[in-house]
């Protein structure tokens, strides 16, 4: 398969492009990063970190080289991702995004774009993130009617969107479980008087140094808490996650499809 990497000098478009260029299966055939940005023309291999020359360009017009792949990859901005996808649905390529941070009704175009092409859309690639999710449905349908819950998620300083993407789908699968909308029942950080509504999920952010990670879901009930967490201590597990994502979807038909059904556990 061929494959383009959005944002190749970014965090996570820098282990992708790594992790890729190790996998028999992939072929990097272009890197495209923002307009003015001074490594555009270098070669791919040099921009990420690779260790050596890939012989593939590093260009800033995605339009040029798009229909050269079969899959992008999209770990970007918010605006650059918008623009990625806007593409990826004219030349009909398939899209592994994992970009945080957009509106509902941006969210809604990445489920709609599932109509016409394969589009694949994670806020975390990590195998070990998505068995987490799995046992906050069982203890959210076992014990989530008679105890509070409280989400603290933990992030780098750089991190841009608050809470996380990942903290916001931890809160939706105990939300449905619960037969509830995460709408309705997230409540952001306390001040002031501020006792504990019944039916509600508290969320907490931490920015801090270079922490890469970290999620903490509390079931507290009286004399006793269920703590079920995760804690990343590099960026690998998702970028690694990432690529059998793009593995995954090249070779579905159009449809809207998760993390888990990529990770097939």
């Amino acid at each position: 398969m061929n494959v383009i990497v959005i944002g190749p000098k970014g965090k996570m478009g820098r282990l992708i492009t790594q992790i890729a260029a190790q996998r028999e299966e992939m072929t990097l055939v272009a890197g495209v990063g923002p307009a003015g940005r001074d490594y555009i023309g270098d070669d791919l291999g040099k921009v990420a970190g690779v260790g050596s020359d890939l012989d593939v360009p590093v260009v800033d017009d995605l339009s040029k080289v798009i229909d050269q792949c079969d899959v992008l990859i999209d770990f970007s901005t918010r605006e650059m991702s918008l623009e990625v996808l806007n593409l990826a649905l004219q030349h009909k390529k398939a899209l592994v995004c994992g970009t945080t941070g957009f509106s509902t009704e941006e969210m809604a175009q990445f489920r709609q774009a599932g109509q016409t092409i394969p589009m694949l859309y994670a806020a975390n690639t990590s195998k070990l993130v998505n068995v987490m999710s799995r046992l906050l449905e069982i203890a959210a349908t076992a014990i989530g009617n008679e105890t509070d819950i409280e989400i603290v998620e933990m992030h780098d300083r750089w991190k841009k969107d608050a809470p996380s993407g990942t903290s916001k789908e931890l809160g939706e699968v105990i939300a449905q479980a619960r037969g509830q909308e995460l709408t309705d029942m997230a409540v952001f950080g306390r001040e002031g008087e501020s006792l504990r509504q019944e039916n509600t999920i508290g969320y907490h952010s931490m920015r801090m140094g270079d922490y890469p990670s970290s999620h903490i879901v509390t079931f507290g009930g009286f004399g006793e808490r269920l703590e079920i967490s995760h804690h990343s201590y590099n960026f690998k597990c998702f970028a690694s996650g990432a690529c059998d994502c793009v593995a995954y979807v090249v070779k579905q038909p159009p449809g809207y499809y998760s993390v888990k059904e990529a990770l097939t556990f």
